[in-house]
């Protein structure tokens, strides 16, 4: 295309506002032109704002380092230079999901990886390869809000990611009832080891939250719309424990699940690899050429190994076995910042252009 989108980060100033930055380095279809936050880094560069807290791998690209830093509660002076945000400010859950759609309702779309408006009925959570039809659910939302062309779409929470899209690839087995445990890095908590030291050598058997979204969300996912809302699904039924590992970036799922029809681990595995969806038929720019791997090696999926898989976008899979208890097992690994945040909002971005949702202001 000949002129890209221009993009606005809130809160980018933290640690998945820095990986939407290094994410959209180079994007063919959005370039980031301006980047807001808290009333503190307002009037800085954004290279002065972040300081000496840039957590990323690679180095914080050029084309940011002097845009001015704009204060996010500024509305509608951070809207009108963009045609579209990215949202991933740091405030209570009402502060969220009142900004963002003070930011809606100026016409400018949020695409947000925070939950505030996971569960606002109107309000489509999407994974591209899962929901992409959620989106339609937007028309309803923008007479809710009174716009034309303002909305909000969200991104579902980090944890589930390593195990919905294979649950969603096994449907047609009927998996009833799934036990699963989340092994979760701490990048998923905004800190580094540096930051949080206490976690070196150390495991945490609480995350605030993250279990019951890890239990209800993917029945959203999994929902339909009616009547202009998202009504979830009713099962599998899911119980989780989430816990926190001395692990940087990302989450593994130790899963087990029980099939109403019961396949053989020949059929399991074809389907993780024949798993695909609208991102791939469409070739999105950040999408993975092949959603789901799955990992023969009795020691695989690692993180060392395969948290990068298909640039941290795809989701490894390893360990299908069958159960003494339940009818199969097996581990799943996706990573936390890419895919379960930044990377999957993107993806999310991308198809909502693609849909006509996002367009040149």
């Amino acid at each position: 295309m000949s002129e890209k989108l221009s993009v606005g980060i809130l809160g980018g100033t933290g640690m998945v506002g820095q990986r939407f930055i290094s994410l959209l380095e180079n994007h063919p279809w959005f370039e980031v032109t301006t980047i807001a936050a808290s009333p503190r880094s307002a009037g800085k560069s954004y290279e002065e704002a972040v300081g000496g807290r840039w957590k990323m791998d690679t180095p914080m690209p050029e084309a940011v380092k002097k845009i001015t830093v704009m204060n996010v509660n500024e509305v509608e002076k951070v809207a009108s230079k963009v045609d579209f945000v990215f949202s991933a400010v740091d405030m209570t859950k009402d502060e969220i999901k009142k900004i963002e759609e003070d930011y809606a309702k100026t016409e400018t779309p949020v695409v947000s990886n925070n939950s505030a408006h996971r569960w606002t009925p109107d309000v489509p959570m999407v994974v591209p390869e899962i929901n992409p039809e959620h989106m339609k659910v937007i028309e309803s939302q923008k007479k809710r809000l009174g716009t034309t062309k303002g909305f909000i779409a969200v991104k579902p929470n980090c944890s589930i990611q390593s195990y919905a899209p294979v649950l969603t690839a096994w449907k047609e087995f009927e998996p009833y009832e799934v036990v699963a445990t989340t092994y979760q890095a701490i990048s998923g908590a905004g800190k580094t080891f540096k930051e949080w030291p206490e976690m070196e050598g150390n495991i945490i058997p609480y995350i605030g939250g993250e279990e019951e979204k890890s239990e209800k969300e993917p029945l959203r996912i999994w929902g339909k719309v009616e009547d202009g809302v998202i009504v979830p699904a009713t099962t599998p039924a899911i119980t989780c424990q989430c816990i926190r590992v001395p692990i940087l970036n990302g989450h593994t799922a130790a899963v087990f699940v029980k099939f109403r029809k019961k396949p053989t681990k020949e059929q399991l595995i074809q389907k993780l690899v024949d798993f695909s969806g609208v991102p791939q038929e469409l070739s999105l720019p950040s999408a993975p050429k092949q959603f789901i791997q799955y990992l023969e090696e009795d020691n695989r999926p690692q993180v060392q190994l395969d948290v990068n898989y298909e640039n941290g976008m795809g989701i490894s899979v390893g360990r299908i076995r069958e159960d003494s208890v339940y009818d199969w097992k097996f581990v799943g690994l996706s990573h936390n910042t890419v895919r379960g945040a930044a990377g999957g909002a993107v993806l999310c971005a991308e198809l909502l252009k693609a849909q006509g949702y996002i367009n040149k202001k």
